[in-house]
């Protein structure tokens, strides 16, 4: 059950304009101010006259990996004694419905669905009780990724998680944040879809770092602040796409994430 479902919007029409508001039966409820101490216009956009957008724009995100025990039994890797983590940078962010490029020259690209954690309230070395109380909501994110790169250049020995995971249109994230009483995560599914077909299905109840655990790890090497999203890895199942595949990240209690696969050249 979620208590509020924030999304970002843009307004169909000659004039350009782009907010934020609340999704109800009727249509987006616009609102003002930040999306972390908003307040309520009382205009109403109907289905027809928006289209949506990020529900935020985050300084940063952050990725998980070797967060799942299916995926680390089945891989034979060890669970970490700390969150193990990627950036994403600003530039990868994609909005429900946007194209996913594959770039020029890449070739194998693949689909990561995961639970997105978004901060509502800076974090500096904080404690598990205070994460979780930070926390604004939560949203669904596909961790695009291209495998190819991270050993692009492997005669260096560096291992290119940026490269491979930094390309523009790589981090679709939405459609909305959902809050949720508590903000409790532990009852949700993540499930991924290609082209219709069912391709991942794994719960949070299986995750080495819950998203409180995790955001406080990650606050003592890092201050998060509001909009930062700290996307929770995913598990087995995921897998390459082709030029025209739609994907579909869905978390019940959360939202339905969906964006097309596209190369470069038809974009």
């Amino acid at each position: 059950m979620s208590l509020a479902r924030w999304v970002g919007w843009r307004a169909k029409g000659a004039t350009p304009r782009a907010g934020f508001g609340t999704v109800t039966a009727r249509g987006v409820e616009v609102h003002e101010g930040s999306l972390f101490d908003a307040r309520a216009t009382g205009e109403l956009l109907e289905e027809g006259e928006y289209e949506i957008d990020m529900p935020c724009r985050p300084a940063k995100m952050i990725g998980l990996w070797n967060n799942f025990k299916e995926r680390a039994a089945k891989e034979k890797l060890v669970r970490p004694d700390h969150p193990l983590y990627f950036v994403k940078t600003p530039n990868t962010y994609a909005a429900h419905s946007d194209n996913i490029v594959r770039p020029p020259g890449v070739d194998r690209v693949i689909f990561e669905g995961e639970l997105g954690v978004v901060v509502g309230r800076p974090l500096t070395r904080a404690s598990v009780a205070d994460a979780k109380q930070a926390i604004f909501g939560f949203c669904c994110v596909n961790d695009v990724t291209a495998p190819t790169m991270m050993r692009a250049d492997w005669a260096s020995g560096f291992v290119m998680w940026t490269r491979a995971k930094g390309y523009d249109t790589f981090a679709p994230f939405g459609p909305h944040i959902a809050t949720r009483p508590g903000n409790e995560s532990g009852d949700l599914v993540i499930r991924t879809l290609v082209n219709g077909e069912e391709k991942q299905c794994y719960p949070v109840t299986d995750m080495f770092f819950n998203p409180e655990e995790a955001l406080s790890a990650i606050s003592h090497d890092m201050t998060l602040v509001p909009g930062d999203i700290v996307s929770m890895g995913t598990s087995v199942g995921a897998g390459a796409m082709v030029h025209g595949d739609t994907v579909d990240v869905v978390i019940d209690g959360v939202g339905h994430l969906r964006n097309t696969f596209v190369d470069a050249t038809s974009a």
